[in-house]
């Protein structure tokens, strides 16, 4: 047996490097972007210390690690995120929730077919991550007409999309990753149908056993019940000072002290016409009339702390009398990637004057409780984050008609446009373009967004919202570290060590070996980085086998699509993970199983269509 040659200095530290990589990208402590771009200038500054020369005398130039912002696959990426944007804000796929209602009342059953198949062809030309945001609000209010938990359609609806998406290069962002890392090491380019043969066969046993067995799996399940139906619902009233009070000729201050600072006052009325800010060293007497918003057990406990008595417009609060909030409704908002309140809190977004609307409560996925309202102001909200507001029903219409935020209550409409039958020509535009080879994806794509853009379907701040800074950054990063580990023969020696290891193995055995590491991989760290960090591993594998690469590739773009154990392994999980109120057991009862059905059905059909040799 040849020994491996060690790899020299510049390797070992890449391969450090690479590890290092892979445990910032798991953790949350540090936000992925700062994670990204610090492994950037690692490489950058690295490089310009140390400089590195090949076997052939060429030195590599450090500026090249900042190739990736420029990579075809990347500007691929972000186009048709923006593009599938502009279905979204134009409520192109609308007729879908129609359709489904329908056949829903006919037959449940069939109609959990078709959305199961639905979601899966649509994600074969569509972003799946605008795609599961569009399908949310319908099926779940399918389910709440049809008296059904929504647990049981929305895991197997956003897993039936990643199946989807592993037929065409746009499927997933990870499809083109990889392809585009793939074509960059010298693999050929996979074009638009090349590989949707072996993917659709793989997908039926997947998609029977989520139309099937998964609902079955599941337990019947609300939104976070606690978040849901014990939240604090917020009420205006007045607390009337009587004579008694203790609070009579002292300041507002002094009252405000006795609630622990807590109470809020609106205003002072004194008189029919008389209404005076409540300003600290406003005396209050016998009398007055303090207006105040709050929720109903602190309104009662100021009205006990104060011998105040409380009313709400002009009836006294009693058993008798509660508390009401006419022309109030609540509402839950899940924010998107495109949410303008991403990594912001709602003091910074001034959300109360903007929106019109009254933060109640947040939950958060993997949070057994929702945060208190109290505490709403200065939390930094997040994807995945459900905010639960009140408001006018005005409001809360106006906010699912401006597509910021996915609106989750029994009433959403996805909104209809006139601009719907536009929006789907251009996207079936781009796919025509990209299948015919007219056109690399990345030209037809930009192409799509501007005749969107210029057309109306869609509005720049809507398609710069849709864009992922994390997605972006991690995938630069991804990129140049791949560029470092095949430049320094980091690659070759990981490759070397495997092939070591599976040279008495059938090389259908490394195939599907490579399939099912890559779905554990994706499963614990970002799909993004264990794609592109894959793909010259599993290429220089199969070179060092003597093996076909492109086979290779495929096991390593659908082993990365194949994130269903966990919620953290792709963004579509965590919005479902909130808006269906799973926990992590739900997502490993279902997508274990899932994983083994599509790793055994795929490592037997792939060779079927790319054969080993």
């Amino acid at each position: 047996m040849t020994p491996i040659p060690m790899p020299d200095p510049h390797a070992i530290a890449v391969m450090l490097l690479t590890l290092g990589a892979l445990y910032l990208f798991s953790r949350d402590f540090i936000p992925i972007e700062t994670s990204s771009l610090l492994v950037v200038a690692v490489l950058a500054i690295g490089f310009s210390l140390f400089p590195y020369r090949g076997t052939d005398g060429s030195e590599l130039d450090p500026i090249r690690f900042f190739a990736g912002f420029g990579n075809e696959a990347l500007i691929a990426i972000c186009a048709l995120v923006m593009a599938s944007q502009g279905l979204v804000s134009t409520g192109a796929l609308a007729p879908i929730g129609r359709v489904v209602h329908r056949v829903w009342q006919i037959s449940p059953l069939l109609a959990m077919g078709v959305v199961i198949i639905v979601t899966a062809v649509i994600s074969a030309f569509m972003n799946n991550t605008p795609q599961v945001v569009l399908m949310i609000p319908i099926l779940t209010a399918v389910a709440v007409r049809s008296s059904m938990s929504p647990s049981k359609l929305l895991m197997p609806m956003t897993f039936a999309s990643q199946i989807g998406g592993m037929g065409t290069p746009i499927g997933t962002s990870l499809n083109l990753l990889v392809i585009g890392s793939a074509a960059s090491l010298g693999v050929e380019r996979f074009h638009m149908f090349d590989f949707i043969a072996p993917a659709a066969l793989a997908a039926i046993p997947g998609l029977l056993f989520l139309w099937l067995i998964a609902p079955r799996l599941l337990p019947d399940k609300h939104p976070h019940p606690s978040f849901v139906n014990a939240s604090p619902r917020i009420f205006d009233a007045q607390l009337h000072i009587s004579d008694s009070s203790p609070v009579a000729g002292k300041t507002l201050a002094d009252a405000k002290k006795l609630t622990q600072g807590e109470m809020s006052v609106v205003s002072v009325r004194r008189s029919q016409d008389l209404v005076i800010s409540p300003l600290p060293d406003v005396i209050l007497r016998a009398g007055d009339q303090l207006a105040v918003r709050d929720t109903s057990e602190q309104l009662m406990e100021y009205s006990r702390v104060l011998g105040a008595t409380l009313f709400s417009g002009d009836v006294r609060v009693d058993a008798e009398h509660p508390l009401t909030a006419p022309n109030q409704q609540t509402a839950e908002l899940v924010l998107t990637p495109a949410s303008p309140l991403r990594d912001r809190t709602l003091a910074q977004a001034n959300f109360d004057w903007h929106y019109q609307l009254i933060p109640l409560a947040v939950h958060r996925p993997g949070e057994e409780e929702a945060l208190s309202h109290t505490m709403l102001r200065d939390v930094r909200l997040g994807v995945g984050d459900v905010l639960l507001v009140q408001g006018p029903a005005e409001q809360i219409e106006a906010l699912k008609k401006r597509s910021e935020m996915l609106v989750l209550d029994a009433t959403s409409n996805v909104p209809l446009t006139a601009k719907a039958p536009l929006a789907l020509g251009i996207m079936a535009g781009i796919v025509l373009i990209a299948s015919l080879r007219i056109a690399p994806v990345a030209i037809a794509a930009i192409c799509g967004v501007l005749v969107m853009v210029t057309t109306g379907c869609l509005k720049w701040r809507h398609a710069t919202r849709a864009l992922d800074s994390s997605m972006i950054l991690l995938t630069v990063a991804s990129l140049a570290l791949s560029l470092a580990l095949v430049t320094t023969g980091g690659a070759a020696f990981i490759a070397q060590v495997a092939a070591a290891v599976a040279k008495s193995l059938p090389p259908l055995a490394v195939l599907s070996a490579t399939m099912l590491f890559m779905a554990m991989m994706s499963s614990v760290i970002s799909n993004s980085a264990a794609a592109v960090i894959g793909t010259p591993i599993a290429i220089e594998l199969a070179r060092q086998l003597g093996l076909a690469p492109e086979p290779f590739v495929l096991a390593v773009m659908f082993g990365v699509n194949m994130g269903y154990a966990t919620p953290m392994a792709d963004n579509c999980n965590l919005l479902v993970y909130s808006a269906g109120g799973y926990s992590f057991g739900d997502f490993l009862r279902v997508g274990v199983p899932l994983t083994l059905i599509m790793w055994l059905a795929l490592t037997w059909v792939l060779p079927q269509f790319y054969p080993l040799g």
